[in-house]
């Protein structure tokens, strides 16, 4: 029952809706607009007309009628203009309406009366110039019955409203331009009683130019703070336009040799040398080796003063609070302490990592704060730094950050590897990565050590800024397999895993073998060179020879030592104590051997007891000079003798008796040889001494 209720007032309200919203007839338009435009051929043909603020919802009919004459006629036309074609009229007067209609009625304009000789429009004049006189002048021929007519406005390219002179004819000068300034001027024109033309096309003339004023804002593309200057680039940002064209920049470069250079580049041609942007120009070449710079701009009448620039050195470190995000970036400092006499101003600059030399990098000259307004691109880093700047044009870096207007979570640790695998320890090796793949500030690196049966381990490792990490895992497990994952961690959360999986060595390892092998043959070689040593030392007291030596006897060619085999062959030694301290044995004794030669020497002899002597064996002097003497008492036909012993060459000595008996025969001219063959073997007939050597002791 309510259904049927409410349906009963719903029809009841639509029926008597209509009415409540009953339109009215459209109102009364605007009388129209008409003309009859000439050609360049003065073919004045056409009347034209139209009504720029017509509604496009309604419609609306042109009607016009001989002012003589009732008969009308009417367009219809839903467009803001119509024509009167010249076969619908006649020269004289004209009337015209516009008519506005819709479904609950119609509305009229009031009618307008038109001269069909005073609505000719002619076309705009042309306009030329004279910079130099700033004066435009132009062409407008009317017929020699009409003189001309024209209007002339202007303004300056930063205005909006125009200044008006009417009734001007030929030309039109402006007195007093402002300097460095653009003025746009139009001119229309007509011919006695006809319709004004449309204005002319805009001309534009610069006034004179002074001087550029002012200094330019000389900075450096973010370049770190290093004084080689090797990837930084000179910037500033242009003068306001107003000031004039700038023709050029002269550049003055001074080196750390204390040579200088100067530029001198052009805007029109820069050849390579210099970019410029909508505000800022920089120049390509590099900074490298470069103390100071100063630039400044010059015009046609002059120059600005030279805005000098040194390269940054590093200051004393202060810390500065940086919020940024995708549109703003704020850098404060804390204030509180007065400014320096020196010191002139803080500098705040932010440079987008990566980007090229003059792309997204600005730069602010404040004492207490900086505000940057742009767009910020997230995952993006950007390295804020602040300087100080003195009077005397000094700059000092104070410190540098890296921030991400929006920070998410970093890549892949890059370059992760194991090496240096032990039995208990292992070492980790990764790298940062560049900066701009790391998309936001790495707090710390997390390392997850999985064992399998032992569990995980987690380790986290502080991030800084260098480029390459190292981390020593410890107190692992022998012939363990592990698995190790690192990710980086920023404020967005940790990235993505880079997994590496190794096994420990046994305790018995390869290297451990070779460290003990060379510890080995370490202590091997110590003991060789103590032993060479030792030798040397030895030497100097007992002359410790080979046995194949030619100055020492062999004991094994004795006729003494024949088949007997008491003589050990492993014994390559054989020492002579030649200078002995103490001897045991002092005294030799002659045995006197019966012969021709020794008896005649014996009788000559005074001391009749001096068979027998003592030798005194104590002093290497002694014998070094007694060897001389015998040297030269050795008669040279004794060619068998060793010319500083007196002895045969032991590699020519011979012990069989045939030999013997030859050698006896052959050196009977020698006076210590035959008699001492019968009782001695060549050994010792060679290596003993002689009964003369003796006596002559």
């Amino acid at each position: 029952m309510a259904t049927l209720w409410t349906r009963w007032l719903l029809s009841i309200l639509l029926a008597t809706l209509p009415s409540c919203f009953a339109q009215d007839p459209p109102a009364a338009p605007s009388p129209p607009e008409c003309c009859t435009p000439c050609g360049e051929k003065n073919n004045c043909v056409d009347i034209h007309c139209s009504n720029p603020g017509l509604d496009p919802q309604i419609q609306y009919s042109l009607h016009w009628e001989q002012a003589n004459s009732e008969e009308g006629h009417l367009i219809n036309r839903f467009a803001p203009g119509w024509i009167i074609p010249r076969e619908n009229f006649s020269h004289g007067e004209l009337l015209v309406w516009i008519q506005a209609k819709n479904e609950y009625g119609s509305a009229e304009s009031k009618k307008v009366m038109l001269k069909t000789a005073n609505i000719l429009k002619l076309p705009p004049p042309e306009v030329a110039s004279n910079q130099e006189a700033f004066e435009i002048f132009w062409n407008f021929t009317c017929d020699e019955h009409q003189r001309s007519y024209c209007d002339v406005r202007y303004r300056t390219k930063t205005e909006q409203v125009w200044i008006e002179d009417k009734d001007v004819s030929g030309g039109y000068t402006i007195e007093i331009p402002q300097p460095c300034t653009v003025y746009e001027l139009q001119v229309r024109c007509s011919c006695g009683i006809g319709l004004k033309s449309d204005w002319s096309a805009s001309h534009r003339l610069r006034s004179t130019e002074t001087a550029p004023v002012g200094v330019l804002d000389l900075w450096q593309d973010f370049c770190g703070i290093t004084q080689t200057g090797s990837d930084c680039v000179l910037t500033w940002k242009k003068l306001p336009p107003t000031c004039g064209l700038i023709l050029g920049y002269e550049v003055k470069l001074s080196y750390n040799n204390g040579t200088l250079e100067f530029l001198n580049v052009s805007t029109a041609e820069p050849k390579g040398l210099l970019v410029c942007e909508e505000i800022q120009c920089h120049l390509t070449s590099s900074l490298k080796d470069l103390s100071s710079v100063s630039v400044s701009a010059y015009n046609a009448q002059g120059a600005t003063e030279p805005s000098n620039l040194t390269l940054p050195m590093p200051g004393k470190e202060k810390a500065f609070h940086v919020e940024m995000n995708a549109e703003n970036l704020t850098v404060s400092w804390d204030s509180s302490s007065q400014l320096s006499d020196n010191l002139k101003e803080y500098v705040v600059q932010y440079k987008q990592i990566g980007s090229p030399p003059g792309q997204g990098f600005d730069w602010v000259k404040s004492q207490r704060t900086a505000f940057f307004k742009g767009h910020y691109k997230k995952y993006t880093p950007y390295r804020v730094s602040l300087f100080t700047l003195s009077h005397g044009s000094e700059v000092h870096h104070i410190s540098s950050v890296t921030r991400y207007s929006i920070e998410g979570s970093p890549s892949a640790v890059p370059a992760f590897n194991v090496f240096s695998i032990a039995a208990n320890q292992v070492t980790l090796s990764w790298e940062s990565g560049p900066l701009s793949e790391q998309k936001g500030v790495i707090l710390y690196y997390q390392i997850i050590v999985d064992s399998g049966v032992q569990g995980q381990y987690v380790y986290n490792v502080s991030a800084s800024q260098k480029h390459k990490y190292t981390f020593k895992l410890e107190h692992l497990t022998p012939e363990q397999d592990y698995e190790v994952r690192i990710r980086a961690v920023t404020v967005a959360g940790p990235g993505e895993n880079a997994t590496s999986k190794f096994k420990t060595n046994s305790h018995e390892d390869l290297a451990h073998r070779i460290s003990t092998i060379m510890i080995g043959v370490s202590v091997v070689v110590v003991i060789c060179v103590v032993i060479a040593l030792y030798s040397i030392f030895v030497r100097e007291r007992n002359v410790c020879l080979p046995s194949f030596y030619y100055k020492v006897p062999d004991a094994r060619n004795s006729n003494i030592f024949k088949n007997n085999h008491l003589i050990n062959d492993s014994l390559s030694w054989i020492c002579i104590a030649l200078c002995e301290p103490h001897p045991k044995i002092s005294l030799l004794e002659v045995v006197e051997i019966q012969s021709r030669v020794f008896k005649s020497s014996l009788e000559k002899a005074s001391d009749p007891e001096g068979l027998t002597r003592p030798v005194i064996g104590d002093e290497c002097s002694q014998m070094d000079s007694q060897d001389d003497k015998r040297e030269e008492a050795v008669p040279e036909e004794c060619h068998r003798t060793d010319h500083r012993y007196g002895r045969e060459e032991y590699s020519k000595m011979v012990d069989s008796e045939e030999e013997r008996d030859k050698e006896e025969k052959k050196g009977e001219d020698c006076w210590s040889s035959s008699e001492e063959d019968n009782s001695t073997s060549g050994y010792e007939k060679h290596f003993m001494p002689t009964t003369f050597e003796l006596l002559t002791v």
